[in-house]
């Protein structure tokens, strides 16, 4: 199955690394216009780099998502530059220190949900109405197992996932008959910065955390990206209001 997305265009925050990343490229490399969102300038003008050298088209706006100005800048730029928005891929996040629920900081915690949560949040707020205006649009927001499950020691990651999911079924519910479908994509354990953070290098927990995929391997970025393109596209036009594991099995256990 070949997914075209040409005349498309799509907005991805977090995407100067990791899943953004390879969600940014698998939206261009599907046809789409895109527009990429980071708050690390360099690695988002890689992402972009990267879009061209393979043909595509891509634009950079650096942006805090837990920032209201920075969310609203991102969406006006997206319309100024390219006219319209069909797809958002709200993907931006941080995993916060580990800790259990009483060792969690205050800061800590209002840092993890800023980002993870409001910024998801922000990001749909500013970017529904463009869609409205377009009469229709997809939305894909980046949960975690985390937010299906509980994990222990990352409490404030693990609210702020829950928190998208449940976020990504209200919108769902509220836009349905508009023609905006909002699903999650809830990823197990990706081979990407942040689970090179939790690890530190260690191949000791590294393998900890294979073990726990049935699948018996990480996923890759790449993999998470080809759900997020699906899900945007029309052949999941029957999908919205779903929190959808891409977890190698981790949530069957």
């Amino acid at each position: 199955m070949t997914i075209g997305l040409a005349g498309k265009v799509a907005l991805i925050t977090g995407a100067g690394s990791g899943i953004g990343r390879q969600s940014a490229l698998a939206f261009a490399r599907a046809g789409a216009k895109v527009v990429v969102a980071d708050i690390v300038l360099l690695g988002g003008e890689e992402t972009v780099r990267m879009i061209e050298a393979e043909g595509g088209e891509a634009t950079f706006v650096k942006t805090d998502v837990s920032n209201a100005r920075d969310v609203e800048a991102l969406v006006k730029e997206t319309i100024a530059t390219y006219g319209q928005l069909d797809y958002a891929h709200n993907n931006a996040g941080i995993e916060g220190a580990q800790g259990t629920t009483i060792e969690c900081t205050e800061d800590c915690w209002d840092k993890t949900i800023d980002t993870n949560l409001k910024g998801v949040w922000l990001c749909m707020k500013y970017e529904i109405p463009e869609m409205l205006k377009n009469h229709g649009g997809a939305i894909v927001n980046t949960s975690s197992v985390a937010g299906l499950v509980g994990f222990a020691n990352i409490p404030a990651y693990t609210a702020s996932k829950h928190g998208v999911s449940g976020l990504t079924k209200v919108a769902a519910l509220e836009f349905a008959k508009s023609g905006i479908r909002v699903n999650a994509v809830c990823p197990g354990v990706i081979r990407t910065p942040m689970i090179e953070r939790f690890t530190g290098g260690d191949p000791q927990v590294e393998a900890q955390f294979t073990a726990g995929e049935p699948i018996g391997r990480l996923g890759e970025p790449e993999e998470i990206a080809t759900a997020v393109v699906w899900l945007c596209s029309d052949e999941a036009s029957f999908v919205t209001g779903s929190a959808i594991p891409v977890d190698g099995g981790w949530v069957a256990q």
